[in-house]
């Protein structure tokens, strides 16, 4: 499977004076949260919670800063965020991707809703006995 590219909407929910900022995002399902550029943080001036440590794909350890909150938007799901601040491009990761209910269409390289569920988001708040 190739990369999978996405266009989400990001914006700062504690200052709705500031538009949103539309952003194409690389997708990895083995990445945990929503890394953003220093550029987006700037631009959505989101504020610096803590200082989190984080795995590389070449297993090296990088500290980097944690802002938000962030809101996503993607088609008719919204969800509410941290995210890391490196590197030069924006990532979604696993986390929002499951609290939004989007899946990866490998046949096709795009980012969706879920189909099993395109009107609402559906996740899982307690596993069933």
């Amino acid at each position: 499977m190739g990369l999978v590219y996405g266009q989400i909407e990001l914006s700062n929910p504690k200052d709705e004076k500031l538009l949103p900022i539309e952003v194409q995002c690389l997708v990895d399902t083995g990445s945990t949260y929503l890394c953003i550029p220093e550029s987006v943080a700037i631009q959505l001036q989101l504020k610096e919670l803590e200082k989190r440590e984080v795995m590389l794909a070449d297993g090296s350890i990088r500290t980097v800063s944690y802002v938000g909150p962030v809101k996503i938007s993607f088609v008719n799901r919204s969800c509410f965020v941290g995210a890391m601040v490196m590197g030069d491009q924006t990532l979604l990761g696993a986390i929002p991707m499951e609290d939004m209910d989007l899946v990866v269409h490998p046949g096709k390289l795009k980012l969706t809703v879920n189909p099993e569920h395109p009107n609402i988001a559906v996740g899982y708040a307690k596993k069933g006995s």
